[in-house]
């Protein structure tokens, strides 16, 4: 009977969602390949722009009805966004290789600093391109 009992004893779940917490440098690594995928699908559109641009007026003209929609807005923030979280990952991982920041805090901080870097820059490109009438506008 305490076989049984012991048997049929909830087990807790490890690790749990609500108890498990992911560490900076878990998440920047995994935003780190993230990233990389989206920079390899989005050079296909920087590869159609580039051809739109080659090909003359009318093809530009559909890719910029395309990139200019509230989609292709959302798109080209998240390839500027991921451009400069790779880039300035990147750096960080240079550092690494160097044999610098290994430090568990040091690795925490320059793990948040490079996402919010990279999202200040993202959001500072695309203010400048509104602000100055660019592409964008």
């Amino acid at each position: 009977m305490a076989e049984q009992a012991k048997a049929t004893r909830a087990r807790p779940l490890s690790p749990h969602l609500q108890i498990y917490r992911w560490p900076v440098t878990m998440a920047t690594s995994i935003t780190h390949r993230a990233t990389g995928i989206a920079l390899a699908v989005g050079t296909l559109v920087v590869a159609w722009w580039l051809i739109a641009a080659a090909t003359g007026a009318d093809a530009y003209d559909t890719f910029s009805m395309y990139a200019r929609s509230p989609l292709g807005l959302l798109i080209l923030f998240g390839f500027v966004w991921s451009l400069s979280f790779h880039l300035l990952n990147g750096i960080r991982h240079l550092a690494w290789d160097s044999g610098f920041g290994f430090q568990v805090k040091t690795a925490e901080r320059t793990g948040v600093l490079v996402c919010a870097l990279s999202l200040i820059a993202a959001v500072g490109i695309f203010a400048y391109a509104f602000a100055t009438r660019g592409v964008l506008a």
